[in-house]
């Protein structure tokens, strides 16, 4: 706790300084993340979309993925300084994940702070519904740093989910805007759906004309790192049931060590993308999504296909970190906890559709894939100055 406290205190103090020498410029937008070291997901479609309006934005990127060794920590230090002194002159500063130097410093006039959160919809708890939970915030860090704190506005799916972001990140209902999650537009570009189909059927010709089964298990760490992914799943004894006629992609978390290890003689059945593909581009490819506990069952449901889960820990995950909405009443397709029948249902195909087009209903107001304009013309509403001068 004490490291925490100091560079809570260094921030504040730069953010300070910052803010006594530099005014807010009116142009500047900051995009700032710890999930990525590049431009993607919500962030990149809504950068996409300022930059097609002829408003001559300063754009600035702050993207650092947290690295445990001493180098690692000191260049993340110097990160969250760089950040103080963005938070202190940016008009708009625009989030997708958790970002500690917005919590401990006292937002400028003239400054909003967008949280564009990455999972869609309301799923496994988060933020402060999850206080003194082992995944969770304890209330002694708390009272040093005050987690979700000083969002101006969050934009979410639906209507249905603002009570739930509210208690996450403990502010009012008011600020909390169900206009969509700006990634989800993608899903509605069908030009794009052909290009990667085409690209994968070149990078991966073994798997043409094969069932495509993406494996997509949920993050289970603390903070920006757990330990190494041991997948659940019998690889061989999996490839086994299935045959020749399926192939198992295989999805980590950007937080999660990858210790996954697939023997030689599966690797015409199975294969982990390190890369190569978004996990949206992936979605698109899937014939079928196979989850634990992951929040791209949002994503994934936009294009109606068959969900299914497996997990042998639900009792344990429920005590550890727990769900806004009962898990076996909400999820959108059977729940397994042995391969042989979970191997089985695959191959019968007899999926209840109707289960995801209502799970997609519920959890989305709009679909439309017009997600990325109406939070963009929101943002800007409340000052048209940004937009003509």
């Amino acid at each position: 706790m004490f490291p925490t406290i100091i560079v809570k205190y260094f921030i504040r103090i730069s953010f300070l300084l910052f803010s006594c020498f530099f005014p807010v410029n009116k142009k500047k937008v900051t995009f700032a993340s710890y999930r990525s070291e590049k431009l993607e997901g919500n962030l990149l479609y809504v950068y996409n979309q300022l930059e097609r309006r002829n408003c001559h934005f300063a754009c600035r990127f702050h993207f650092k993925k947290y690295n445990n060794s001493i180098l690692g920590k000191l260049n993340y230090f110097l990160h969250m300084v760089k950040a103080s002194y963005a938070l202190a002159t940016s008009r708009l500063f625009i989030i997708d994940d958790f970002y500690f130097p917005i919590y401990v410093i006292k937002p400028r006039k003239g400054t909003d702070i967008v949280q564009l959160w990455h999972a869609a919809g309301a799923f496994k708890k988060f933020g402060l519904s999850t206080i003194n939970k082992s995944f969770g915030p304890s209330e002694d860090y708390l009272r040093h740093v005050k987690i979700h704190s000083n969002y101006s506005k969050v934009y979410v799916s639906s209507k249905t989910v603002i009570p739930h972001y509210a208690e996450a990140f403990d502010m009012s209902k008011e600020k909390i805007y169900p206009l969509g999650v700006p990634r989800t537009d993608f899903f509605f570009n069908n030009d794009i759906k052909e290009e990667i189909t085409k690209k994968f059927n070149v990078d991966f010709s073994q798997f043409k004309h094969k069932k495509l089964i993406l494996y997509a298990p949920t993050f289970r760490g603390r903070s920006h790192y757990q330990e190494k992914f041991t997948s659940p799943i019998d690889i061989s004894k999996f490839k086994a049931m299935l045959g020749h006629d399926y192939a198992l992609i295989i999805h980590l978390h950007p937080y999660m060590r990858s210790g996954l290890y697939i023997e030689e003689k599966d690797k015409d059945f199975a294969f982990q993308v390190e890369g190569q593909f978004t996990i949206e581009e992936l979605l698109i490819l899937a014939d079928v999504l196979i989850t634990d506990y992951s929040s791209v069952i949002f994503d994934y449901s936009l294009l109606c296909r068959p969900i299914v889960f497996f997990s042998t820990d639900l009792e344990e995950y429920i005590k550890e970190r727990d769900f806004y909405f009962d898990f076996l009443t909400c999820i959108p397709g059977p729940l397994f906890t042995e391969i042989e029948s979970l191997a089985k249902w695959l191959k019968e195909g007899q999926y209840d559709m109707k289960l995801v087009s209502d799970f997609r209903n519920f959890f989305f107001d709009d679909l439309d894939g017009k997600a990325s304009e109406r939070i963009v013309n929101h943002m800007l509403m409340d000052n048209p100055s940004n937009i003509n001068t």
